[in-house]
């Protein structure tokens, strides 16, 4: 994702795209989180029992070879009632993909997921947020709900200390929130510093956290 992605999505861009889901239309306190790209060893299992520890629920969008890869974590996943989605199978940027290409990706992904679990809904989220307008009718085509986010924390950047990405994480998220987070190598160190810290300030104000 781009070091220049805003930690909260603008309304406008959100107006432009109504078709996507950028946050859940809500009153009560309920925050969605979700996790980009794992799921992998040594990280994706620590936030399962940071989620646990908080009664929490969360969507893991996931890449395909991760989940071919490492199956038994994808199976904790789905064991711990958490909701999936796919991520592509190789995290292709929509941008610098043939379309055919990302579109079969995309297929890949799914087969692997329907390999442990047949989703009530598909979900998809593009890799770094990149979409083609072809892409979105091709896939909506065949029932795929994209989800994109109201908040981003940019746990990703390694230029942004555990403390900064707490507080801005806390400052943009609200009643319906989605917000991103990512179990993948780059964010390892830092989420499992902050991610704790996030859930218990919304815990301790009432909120819960459900998966999509």
């Amino acid at each position: 994702m781009s070091d220049f992605a805003f930690y909260k999505t603008p309304k406008i861009i959100q107006n432009i795209f109504p078709s996507f889901q950028w946050k859940v239309n809500t009153d009560h306190k309920i925050i969605y989180p979700t996790f980009d790209d794992g799921p992998i060893p040594n990280l994706t299992n620590e936030i399962l029992a940071i989620l646990k520890d908080f009664n929490a629920k969360a969507t893991f969008f996931c890449v395909g070879d991760n989940i071919r890869k490492h199956p038994q974590i994808f199976e904790q996943l789905i064991q711990a009632n958490h909701q999936v989605g796919n991520h592509t199978f190789n995290h292709l940027k929509a941008w610098k993909s043939d379309l055919n290409v990302y579109l079969e990706n995309v297929e890949l992904c799914q087969k692997e997921i329907e390999k442990h679990i047949k989703p009530e809904v598909k979900l998809f989220r593009p890799p770094y947020g990149q979409f083609t307008f072809k892409s979105v009718q091709k896939l909506n085509q065949k029932y795929y709900n994209f989800i994109m986010w109201d908040v981003l924390s940019k746990d990703y950047n390694r230029n942004i200390s555990a403390n900064t990405i707490l507080k801005k994480s806390i400052q943009n998220s609200s009643n319906g929130s989605i917000i991103v987070f990512h179990d993948n190598l780059k964010s390892k160190d830092k989420i499992l510093q902050f991610l704790p810290l996030y859930l218990k300030h919304f815990s301790d104000i009432g909120y819960k956290f459900e998966k999509l």
